[in-house]
């Protein structure tokens, strides 16, 4: 009898505990304590700071990976199994993880890494999980897109090495040194004064081949990364709205369903009563 009682008492601290963690303001604690720690870890690179405040910076840090822990520890609980169905548990798991390895040894450069604790950030907040999703499915356009850049950069490069190698072999020396400085062009990073300006002294009409260059990399090739990462975006945010109005028809139907169900029983009962009475 004891274990029969136990069951449903431990079925239902399960569903109490599942509730807890998915709650908004588990939620919100778990965001302040990483927002907490990513400030303690910044604070820790200043000598200054680690010296006034001595192991304060450190007791932050040990009680935010404990409470880390205790959260990886509560989900593995409620979720079990299905907790590594996940991605983003995963990833939280792995950066906590890392977080524990030894303070010595030939695993304590990893001990670095454990500002990644910052990036557990995306995994709280669902509108950066959205930004990340849309990142990881453009990637295919993204491929196509690097596909056609890597074929304008080396037509140019070949054509920039042997109109102004023999003059400025420093940029245009060979293949590499020419893709080198065209990808500081597409950049626009003192591309006009520090680069094509001194080739127009030597060559007046260089800018025939520099400024299409600008105009295809900067202006037309890489604004199609952005073009594709916000349709990306649109195209989760239209499959979340959908997701939620087909939830909404499958909850309207249920209810439609659950209201016939209690018409016929309420009509059967009626016909219970008034065959009853009649006899």
């Amino acid at each position: 009898m004891q274990v029969e009682s136990g069951g449903p008492a431990i079925a239902i601290n399960a569903s109490a505990l599942r509730d807890f963690v998915e709650s908004r303001r588990f939620t919100l604690f778990i965001t302040a304590v990483i927002l907490i720690n990513a400030v303690s870890l910044g604070l820790e690179t200043s000598a200054g700071i680690v010296t006034a405040t001595g192991s304060l910076l450190a007791v932050i840090d040990s009680v935010a990976l404990f409470i880390f822990t205790v959260e990886i520890a509560l989900k593995l609980w409620v979720y079990r199994l299905t907790f590594f169905r996940n991605g983003w548990n995963v990833f939280d798991f792995t950066i906590v993880a890392i977080a524990w390895l030894p303070a010595s040894g030939p695993l304590a450069v990893l001990r670095a890494l454990r500002v990644l604790r910052v990036l557990r950030l995306i995994s709280v907040v669902p509108q950066l999980r959205v930004v990340i999703g849309a990142l990881f499915s453009s990637l295919p356009g993204m491929a196509a897109i690097i596909a056609v850049l890597t074929l304008v950069f080396y037509i140019a490069a070949v054509m920039a090495t042997k109109l102004f190698g023999a003059a400025f072999p420093d940029w245009f020396g060979s293949i590499g040194e020419s893709m080198y400085t065209l990808f500081q062009i597409m950049t626009l990073e003192s591309w006009s004064m520090g680069i094509v300006r001194p080739v127009m002294d030597v060559y007046p009409l260089a800018w025939v081949f520099f400024v299409p260059f600008v105009i295809v990399t900067s202006f037309a090739v890489l604004n199609l990364f952005i073009a594709l990462i916000v349709n990306s975006m649109q195209m989760i945010h239209m499959q979340d709205r959908e997701s939620a109005q087909s939830a909404e028809v499958v909850a309207h139907d249920e209810r439609e369903l659950l209201l016939v169900e209690v018409r016929a029983l309420r009509e059967d009962v009626q016909r219970l009563i008034e065959s009853g009475s009649n006899r």
